[in-house]
């Protein structure tokens, strides 16, 4: 009965609106046996529909662009953060009339070994334990930054910026946790996860100069191998595993803490890590 209805009222809408009904077993008559109620919600339904301005292209791409921002700081709360961010991502592009700009980012990142055929998750899976989507999250907002659609909550000064590159390298070869990271460099410019510290995250370093790859630190909170996931977790705040900085192979991006060498995927061995395709069509060396 619904269904009959609905058929009903589309093809009465159509003719109201003055355009032909693409419903030819449809008689005047019985839209008009829909009753004055019907019709009435129909005409304000129209009217409202005629009278509602579209929101402009500006619109649109700030709306996205706040939507993306906020997929990559809580990407736990939207599934498979990857789909997600593809998507607004094609959106905005599409609204920029860049289309293109996507599938050349992901021959770069193929060359570089961050993209496989399942996405940059599937590079991250041999190199980090499996998390709620954060440090999928930093690679994809590396990308947002290049773009300027990346929304920084601190950005450091070339000096304060130079500094943290130059210590990473030996400071980040020592065990550390979340604590530690706030302790010597401040709040970051983006934190790719929640505020919790029972749960991991990621934590975003940038500068004004969007060509100077952003510093990511990934701290981990989860269950040991091979056992269930515990509540609370065994660790009162999250560990830091590995500090990511650079544009070049994907893998010799990462400094590992001694825990992050110890929690790396048993499959991360470095035969098995993607690396850059070679320029020429050539094997890859191993």
């Amino acid at each position: 009965m619904a269904a009959a209805v609905g058929r009903l009222v589309r093809a009465c809408l159509l003719v109201y609106l003055g355009g032909e009904a693409d419903y030819p077993d449809v008689h005047p008559d019985q839209g008009a046996a829909l009753g004055a109620p019907a019709a009435d919600a129909l005409r304000k339904t129209v009217e409202m529909t005629a009278h509602t301005a579209l929101a402009s292209a500006d619109e649109i791409r700030t709306y996205l662009i706040d939507q993306l921002n906020h997929v990559l700081r809580r990407p736990g709360m939207y599934g498979d953060v990857e789909a997600s961010t593809w998507m607004l991502i094609d959106h905005l592009l599409v609204v920029e009339r860049r289309s293109e700009v996507w599938n050349e980012q992901k021959h770069v990142w193929r060359q570089q070994g961050v993209w496989t055929p399942t996405g940059v998750k599937g590079a991250l899976s041999l190199l980090l334990p499996p998390d709620h989507g954060y440090s999928v999250a930093s690679v994809y907002a590396e990308f947002a930054r290049q773009q300027g659609w990346l929304k920084p909550d601190r950005v450091l000064d070339v000096e304060a910026y130079v500094s943290m590159r130059n210590v990473v390298p030996q400071w980040g070869l020592q065990d550390r946790v979340w604590a530690d990271v706030l302790a010597a460099f401040g709040p970051p410019s983006v934190l790719f996860g929640g505020s919790n510290p029972l749960y991991g995250k990621a934590l975003g370093y940038v500068t004004e100069d969007p060509s100077e790859p952003m510093l990511s630190f990934h701290l981990w909170n989860g269950a040991e191998p091979g056992t269930e996931p515990s509540w609370p977790p065994a660790q009162e705040e999250p560990v830091l595993l590995a500090i990511r900085c650079g544009d070049g192979p994907f893998a010799d991006s990462f400094t590992f803490t001694p825990e992050g060498k110890r929690r790396r995927p048993e499959a991360a061995h470095m035969e098995d890590l993607p690396g850059p395709e070679p320029a020429s069509g050539g094997k890859r060396s191993t």
